[in-house]
């Protein structure tokens, strides 16, 4: 990683830069180590998490200066809240990625006995979800299916987006206790 990050402020020492090119390698260290612990508390693949810290240095090039670097974990400032948006926009998107990775492979082949059996367990999920979940419930999981973002079912149903965040997770835990999906 440190690599990385010389050779970016290399290559701005030679666009005349010059006050890009001080990056302290402890800073880099640091901000790699704690880079390394955020992916891994968000349980992301470990295969990914050099490919996570390098989008954060990225976006910490692009927006706070490389001197600046040593202030990032300090507890409060201006680079810390940018660090912070990094790594968390960072993580939400590789989470996105997998997600959507996960479903693709179920989804893939439609004229083949998968297909049947995809749209066999779904048949039961509604039943289970009938049974199990109140018609608020039902309502959200049926907005998320379709695609809705959760402020775009708060709005829906007028209330928080923390309340709908709050209920969708508990209406998937019902579910998956129904199942035996725990």
């Amino acid at each position: 990683m440190a690599a990385v990050v010389l050779g970016t402020a290399m290559t701005a020492l030679a666009t005349g830069n010059v006050e890009a090119s001080v990056v302290s390698p402890r800073a880099v260290n640091d901000i790699s180590r704690y880079c390394q612990a955020c992916w891994r508390n968000a349980r992301l693949p470990a295969d990914r998490w050099g490919d996570c810290t390098q989008q954060v240095f990225t976006r910490l090039l692009e927006r706070v200066e490389p001197t600046k670097w040593e202030n990032v974990l300090a507890l409060e400032g201006e680079e810390r809240k940018e660090f912070l948006r990094a790594i968390d926009t960072v993580k939400k998107r590789t989470q996105r990625t997998r997600k959507y990775h996960e479903l693709t492979h179920d989804f893939a082949d439609t004229h083949t006995d998968v297909a049947n059996d995809l749209r066999e367990r779904r048949d039961e999920v509604a039943l289970a979800a009938q049974t199990v979940l109140s018609p608020r419930h039902q309502r959200i999981l049926e907005l998320t299916v379709g695609g809705w973002a959760v402020p775009e079912i708060a709005a829906e149903l007028g209330t928080t987006v923390e309340r709908v965040s709050d209920e969708k997770y508990k209406a998937i835990r019902k579910l998956r206790a129904h199942f035996g999906v725990v």
